[in-house]
């Protein structure tokens, strides 16, 4: 019996001594299971790296971590991302954006007449459901759960491409507003981009993993996310390793194409004022938007930017009509940016007050503030948000990969990699309803 134990002990010594060899001379098997983040204005990918038990947010061929939601439709084909962007301007009717608005939703005539009244491009009733238009060598439909597959698709292949491996399995993140027909709706898309899902997320509750908030000892969180085109505010209570949404407010209509339309709109008026004509042409009104977006980003990190932007004006002279080539040249302050949005910043505090209220806390039994999506990195936002608390929010990861790192820690989980993380649990909330102003 002895040497029966004895040979049982060596047996597993050797098996643990060969695990221990293995994870340090042999190569890490690759992910097999990608996180997702289908955002509203952007989206990224990322993967849990078994052995250094790091995440790393998947690039494109230029090194972008992230690519806009947009898809449009040309004679030639279906471009997705920054191809997709980079026709936004000289295809606007068959470019799509903000489908993650329409994916799953219900909808009556009235309601989807009203959302859809600021797009320029067509959305179309078909039995409680939106649906958009395309017109290119024919006219069809497509449905919001396509435009999400291909931006899913799209990233699918950006994994399978910088991990060298095929992918067929990932977590995705939602809204944690979303119904169960909007994340059913999510995952079709996923589906229709040869992705089986293992599990859907929470977008807060991914964000709050992103900070490690699932391994530390705190009791009410607030995650803030500001992107591009939306705002959400959610109140997470924790106890040990699990999450509950407390309260959810927010401005769909409120995010980072606001402030840099307000910027574009001052840029166009002194275009005007000293040229006598604004940009009118879609070329010359694509390149000032790049321009003035560049410009906001960079206003983050800086005092000043200059802008400079060539220019084909339709001016009216002597002979009439006529065309005239132009540099723009303007100085842009941080304060001015703050200045012509004063009014949209000062928004973020009302669905804030509200979760408050909704969650019964005071705003001084907040233990961790936390920050998601692009807009938050505006230094003014971050100002009001400390102001209203009284103590800095957490800015230890980079913003607009929070959901995407929080879901990709989920990812290797679900793929069971090593090293094992400790996993976050949500509790259901059916009852909740998320306020939202506008």
């Amino acid at each position: 019996m002895a040497g029966d134990f004895s040979m049982i002990g060596s047996v597993i010594l050797g098996l643990l001594l060969a695990g221990y060899l293995g994870q340090q001379y042999l190569p890490p098997p690759k992910p097999r299971v990608i996180g997702l983040d289908l955002g509203t204005t952007f989206c990224s990918v990322g993967a849990f790296q078994p052995g250094t038990g790091d995440v790393e947010v998947i690039p494109d061929e230029k090194g972008r971590k992230s690519i806009p939601s947009v898809v449009s439709f040309t004679d030639t084909g279906i471009y997705s991302g920054h191809e997709g962007q980079e026709l936004q301007d000289i295809n606007p009717q068959n470019t799509i954006y903000d489908a993650k608005r329409f994916i799953g939703k219900v909808f009556d005539q009235k309601t989807l007449d009203q959302e859809s009244a600021r797009y320029p491009f067509k959305v179309t009733f078909n039995n409680g459901s939106a649906e958009f238009l395309v017109s290119t060598n024919s006219t069809f439909t497509v449905t919001p759960e396509f435009i999400g597959s291909r931006l899913l698709l799209k990233m699918r292949k950006m994994a399978e491409k910088h991990l060298g491996v095929p992918i067929e399995k990932a977590v995705i993140s939602v809204p944690a507003e979303f119904d169960e027909r909007q994340r059913n709706y999510t995952i079709r898309a996923a589906n229709q981009a040869g992705l089986e899902i293992l599990r859907v997320i929470n977008e807060p509750t991914a964000a709050a993993m992103a900070y490690g908030l699932h391994k530390v000892d705190v009791f009410n969180v607030l995650v803030v996310d500001l992107g591009g085109g939306t705002l959400d505010v959610s109140l997470l209570n924790k106890q040990g390793g699990m999450f509950l949404t407390r309260a959810m407010a927010g401005n769909n209509k409120l995010g980072g194409q606001d402030f840099s339309q307000r910027l574009f709109q001052y840029a166009s008026e002194r275009v005007r004022q000293q040229y006598g004509a604004p940009p009118t042409l879609k070329e010359d009104v694509h390149r000032l938007r790049q321009a003035v977006e560049a410009a906001k980003l960079r206003l983050t990190v800086e005092p000043s930017v200059s802008l400079k932007v060539p220019l084909c004006l339709q001016t009216t002279g002597d002979e009439g009509p006529q065309e005239e080539q132009v540099t723009f040249q303007e100085e842009l302050t941080r304060e001015l940016f703050e200045d012509l949005n004063a009014d949209l910043f000062q928004k973020i505090l009302a669905p804030i007050e509200t979760v408050l209220v909704e969650g019964r806390l005071d705003k001084a039994e907040i233990d961790e503030i936390v920050l998601v999506g692009g807009s938050t990195r505006i230094p003014r936002i971050r100002q009001i948000i400390s102001q209203y608390f009284g103590k800095e929010p957490n800015t230890s990861v980079d913003p607009d990969l929070a959901v995407v790192t929080g879901v990709a820690l989920q990812a290797g989980i679900m793929g069971g990699s090593w090293p094992l993380q400790v996993s976050a649990i949500e509790i259901p909330n059916r009852s909740l309803r998320k306020t939202n102003f506008s």
